[in-house]
């Protein structure tokens, strides 16, 4: 395709072709166009580089994705109007990755590669390139313009030492590294080697595993290959960076998160884009990271949703980090205290190996787990089925405090009250302007809605008419004044979304955490307590049991061993599969069952789905316009937030390009006819209902 003429300027013969992808998220137009190469551009329009062209008679952005000799268009074609930058910004491999991923979502390359590539920061830019053109004040900077390698100039020379080819290069990992794992030596020594080792590694609890995964890096960089890392949240982040600091020594990797700000978010892509440095870690920002001779990919803790990113296609960091391993054979780790069930379908068909420990290890390492709803805690307490802290989480968490231990309260709502409802017939208190749910911020606030944020201080119960009001969930913050009156004079901390610790002292001491928000203890926590199993349980969520199994298993192992006083609490009936797996610390056994279970019911990742949502006119229409595979089945519609409604359309792993065709060709042909209502395309999203 070619892309707009210019009417003030003629292509000249011989001018070579540009191809580009213009910044232009519509899909009907997502294919590169053909552009001519001014001479004056011809030096700076390498692949890679920001350009600017004329689209439709508008000055929009592109990427130029490659350089040809021609067209194959008879017709006439328009000019690149400007170079933005020279640049170049987007790596080859990363390019071709972009176009699978897009392909995998049936969404857009241009959506993909603003995922991909970061906004230009000018200053920073121009401080790198400076800093590069000095040679005597940065040596190991990478060459830049006409001394680039002849083969291909759009990608910068490699750094040596960076990956570890240099005399500085640092030793790999030593010889304890992974001992506790009978395929952990095994694994380091095909990533020290080059092979494309692949494992789902099941982590043992109170494992260090910012040091395993820098020993993995550290292996890999050792044998001359770069590495990219990806958690889940900045906190996980900060102490993956002081193990690769330990590991790799200063200066051999960047961080690559949207916290940083633009430009020094700009700067670490630079050094990883230049070939700077040997690895790249970072939240989902740094999926698509453009490390030279990738040999490693590695996620933690792949079960997180804050791996799911929220804009179109809305890949998943995990997905587009084994689609790198396979495009680019390079090894894998998925790793995590518990296991996915998208983790063990990659065990189960052979794709990867599992990295786990033997029981006699892994029992030494476990602290003491109960359950607070089985039979004999029943028989002993028959007020435990009901009650919020049971005598044996009460007694636990008294016993550790008098050994001068931490206790961990983990609470799966943040807040005081955020729930609650009529004291005398029970409705659920309801916002008398929009339906919202009511919420107390504290003992003396005022009832407020949690969706307008009005204020309800005349409240009264549709129903019955009371004005009093009762909890129907506790929160946080609520919790910490309940555990401080019942043991006056023990320091209570909160960690939540308002502030999450990332350590606290070894003494005695009760820390109240959400999910996720769980600081690390020195030492280790002497309890940890599972409250309210109910609010995770009982979600309406295909993911709800392998959910509530990853957050308990994550504060479980902040636990100390058994033998050291560690002791864990579940407020749950131990006969449910979820608290089974913990009791036993069995994340392959209950990932195993979970997968199992969706291939007999037809859910991902047993088979692929993807959901269509929209205004119920919008929906129908783009399903008429779309050639399904005759395998497809239609589920639904179920609504949808406000007056819109989703379709799922689940078809076998087997059609799941032609699935993504299907829609995204249905999409183009709405976007060009203009059709007035938006219709969102997920495929594979993490919540279904």
């Amino acid at each position: 395709m070619t892309g707009t003429r210019r009417s003030d300027r003629r292509p000249a013969d011989g001018s070579p072709v540009a191809r580009v992808c213009v910044d232009v998220p519509l899909a009907h137009l997502d294919r590169p166009f053909d552009y001519l190469v001014p001479a004056e551009l011809d030096a700076d329009a390498v692949p890679g580089v920001r350009v600017k062209v004329r689209f439709a008679g508008q000055l929009v952005d592109g990427w130029l994705l490659e350089r040809a000799d021609d067209s194959g268009h008879t017709g006439r074609l328009a000019y690149l109007e400007k170079v933005v930058s020279p640049e170049p910004v987007l790596a080859p491999e990363v390019a071709r990755l972009a176009r699978v991923v897009a392909d995998r979502y049936a969404g857009n390359l241009a959506d993909v590669l603003r995922l991909a590539v970061p906004p230009r920061h000018a200053r920073v830019e121009k401080d790198v390139r400076a800093r590069a053109a000095a040679p005597d004040e940065n040596p190991a900077a990478p060459e830049e313009g006409p001394a680039a390698p002849e083969e291909n100039p759009a990608v910068p020379e490699e750094n040596p030492a960076a990956l570890g080819e240099g005399p500085a290069a640092p030793a790999g990992p030593g010889p304890d590294a992974w001992r506790d794992y009978p395929a952990g030596p095994a694994l380091l020594r095909a990533l020290a080697e080059g092979r494309a080792a692949r494992a789902v590694w099941s982590a043992l609890p109170g494992e260090d595993w910012p040091a395993r995964y820098a020993e993995a890096v550290a292996a890999t960089v050792a044998g001359g290959r770069g590495a990219v890392v990806v958690v889940a949240d900045n906190r996980d982040l900060d102490r993956l960076d002081a193990a690769l600091h330990d590991a790799l020594g200063p200066g051999r990797h960047v961080c690559l998160s949207a916290a940083l700000g633009p430009a020094r978010r700009y700067r670490a892509f630079l050094a990883a884009r230049r070939g700077d440095v040997a690895a790249v870690v970072g939240t989902r920002a740094a999926m698509f990271a453009p490390v030279a001779r990738l040999g490693l990919v590695a996620i933690w803790d792949d079960g997180d949703d804050l791996h799911a990113e929220p804009r179109a296609p809305y890949p998943h960091a995990r997905e587009v980090l084994l689609t790198r391993a396979q495009l680019g054979d390079a090894a894998a780790l998925v790793g995590g205290y518990t296991r996915t069930a998208e983790a063990q379908l990659l065990v189960e068909t052979g794709w990867a190996r599992e990295v786990v420990a033997d029981r006699a290890t892994l029992r030494a390492r476990m602290p003491a787990i109960a359950p607070t709803g089985d039979d004999p805690q029943l028989a002993r307490d028959p007020g435990a089925a009901t009650a919020r802290l049971p005598s044996l989480a009460w007694t636990t968490a008294r016993e550790s405090l008098r050994a001068d231990l931490p206790v961990l309260v983990q609470v799966p709502r943040r807040g005081y009250l955020p729930s609650v409802a009529c004291a005398e017939c029970r409705t659920p208190a309801r916002c008398p302007h929009c339906a919202g749910p009511l919420a107390l911020p504290s003992a003396e606030g005022t009832p407020a809605c949690r969706w307008c944020g009005r204020v309800a201080a005349a409240y009264a119960c549709p129903e019955c008419g009371g004005r009093r009001l009762r909890a129907s969930v506790t929160g946080a913050r609520r919790t910490a004044e309940e555990l401080g009156r019942a043991f006056p004079g023990v320091p209570v901390r909160t960690s939540g979304r308002e502030e999450v610790l990332a350590t606290v002292p070894g003494g005695a001491g009760l820390v109240i955490a959400t999910p996720g928000a769980e600081p690390v203890a020195d030492g280790g926590f002497g309890a940890v307590l599972l409250l309210d199993s109910w609010a995770l349980l009982t979600r309406a969520d295909l993911r709800a049991g392998e959910e509530a199994l990853r957050r308990w298993l994550a504060a479980a192992a902040l636990a100390r061993p058994a033998a050291a006083g560690g002791r864990v609490v579940v407020v749950a009936d131990g006969a449910l599969a979820p608290v089974q797996a913990l009791l036993r610390w069995d994340a392959g056994w209950f990932a195993a069952r979970e997968l199992a279970e969706r291939r007999e019911l037809g859910f991902p990742p047993a088979v692929r789905m993807a959901s269509v949502t929209g205004l119920p006119a919008a929906v129908a229409d783009l399903l008429a316009e779309a050639r399904l595979p005759a395998e497809a089945e239609l589920l639904g519609p179920v609504p949808a937030d406000g007056e819109r409604e989703r379709m799922l359309v689940r078809v076998p792993r087997a059609r799941a390009g032609a699935l993504a065709g299907a829609l995204h060709s249905a999409a183009g042909v709405r976007t060009a006819r203009k059709a007035a209502e938006p219709v969102r395309l997920q495929v594979d999203p993490l919540a279904l209902f």
